[in-house]
């Protein structure tokens, strides 16, 4: 069993991205730049976007922070989004998710314009994937194929099995893991309604786990053999950290990692790569994009 270190590899690909910001530098082009519009004070985005902009900083990026109160208007944040959009110094942008209820998330990401959709959430790029046209795509699914790309692991032909259908992680993962430049996998997608999901997992070569529920996949889900990637990150109780919390994957790790002839954990895992990822979308962006002109 070997454990896919997420950490390291994500430290290695920012210190890739330096390399060539510097390049970029001294060939007298700007820095690229990434924006990120946060409203409120939730602590789990707060976190996030602080982390974003430590990693602006590692790959050499320039990073602003555009930050509003809870009631803020959905008119000011598209008046927001549409600055933005214009600004010409600006090579990508997000808006943290999640919003405040009074605030139409859909209508907020439509109106990015898609070539600096850095998240790859706006309809234009989720449908390009679809088709397999070049686009933004999202962060963790990034992620987790150059993770898999990163340790050689063969994908071409095996049966993956995807665990969660989000707009974020489950389907775009699927499209990724399905598609011949990338996965070239067989790809079945399990969620609440599926009969049978372990018998489901037990055929799989590589499971995907991104359905937000702590251990729930368990050793008699997982054949021998078998390389599993865990995305989800609950917080759970435990009294023995001063936090009084852990994080806790989808994957019950001690089970199911002697099975496996590779495992992600958590955290340490794709965590660290989904921050990487949003990075490497910002130097595409800065580079031209990644559209066909």
């Amino acid at each position: 069993m070997q454990i896919i270190d997420g950490k390291a590899t994500a430290a290695q690909i920012k210190q890739e991205i330096a390399e060539e910001v510097g390049r970029m530098v001294q060939a007298g082009r700007k820095r690229p730049h990434l924006a990120a519009v946060l409203v409120g004070h939730d602590g789990g985005s707060e976190t996030y976007v602080h982390n974003k902009v430590l990693a602006c900083e590692a790959c050499g990026f320039r990073s602003t922070l555009v930050r509003y109160e809870d009631d803020v208007t959905e008119a000011e944040l598209l008046a927001c989004v549409d600055r933005l959009n214009n600004d010409a110094d600006i090579d990508g942008f997000i808006v943290q998710l999640p919003l405040p209820r009074h605030i139409n998330k859909q209508r907020i990401i439509e109106a990015i314009d898609p070539r600096k959709d850095v998240d790859g959430f706006h309809p234009v790029n989720v449908g390009r994937l679809a088709i397999g046209l070049p686009c933004f795509i999202s962060a963790t699914p990034l992620g987790i194929i150059t993770l898999l790309q990163r340790y050689h692991i063969e994908t071409s032909g095996r049966k993956c099995v995807i665990l969660g259908r989000s707009n974020i992680v489950g389907k775009p993962m699927a499209q990724l893991m399905m598609q011949k430049n990338y996965g070239d996998a067989t790809v079945t997608v399990c969620h609440s309604h599926t009969a049978n999901v372990k018998a489901e997992c037990r055929e799989a070569d590589i499971i995907i786990a991104a359905i937000g529920q702590p251990g729930y996949v368990t050793a008699d889900m997982v054949k021998p053999g078998a390389v599993v990637i865990d995305v989800g990150t609950t917080r759970v109780p435990d009294a023995t950290r001063k936090s009084g919390f852990r994080l806790s994957g989808d994957v019950c790790y001690d089970e199911v990692s002697p099975l496996c002839s590779y495992i992600s954990p958590v955290p340490g895992g794709v965590g660290p790569m989904t921050i990487c990822m949003l990075m490497l979308n910002t130097l595409k962006a800065a580079r031209g994009g990644v559209f066909d002109r």
